[in-house]
């Protein structure tokens, strides 16, 4: 019952994680942006678009953000804070220097989803071999 869960997880994480690099690259790479398949249209259909008519609305895709991918749940335990529910948060992190731009590094992000593809098809695979 685990195994099928994570499997699950990961493959809808991997589906979401495919989506959002291709909405990337129609962005910043638009040599690698796979546009979404035409609507194939019936010979009744083509004949009231070629004639002036309006094609028949498409489908809603639906799922997260209308991507058409059903669901990617994470679950976890609700904890009780007691005490320290008022108490102030803690104070920020020192971090690095000012922020500077550094350029033809566009794609730092897209390299980010493929490195958690990555880390996704190795679990499964350790998971399988278990």
């Amino acid at each position: 019952a685990e195994f099928k869960e994570l499997m699950a997880s990961d493959t809808a994480a991997k589906e979401l994680l495919g989506f959002a690099k291709n909405r990337l690259n129609k962005f910043y790479n638009p040599k690698l942006y796979k546009a979404p398949p035409k609507q194939e249209l019936s010979a009744e259909d083509r004949i009231v678009v070629n004639n002036g008519g309006t094609p028949p609305p498409t489908e809603a895709p639906g799922g997260i953000a209308d991507t058409g991918i059903a669901a990617l749940v994470q679950v976890s335990e609700h904890s009780q804070l007691g005490e320290n529910a008022d108490a102030a948060p803690a104070p920020p992190p020192a971090t690095w220097d000012a922020y500077t731009t550094k350029s033809e590094e566009n794609s730092g992000v897209v390299a980010m989803i493929d490195l958690l593809i990555k880390d996704l098809d190795k679990e499964l695979t350790e998971a399988e071999a278990e």
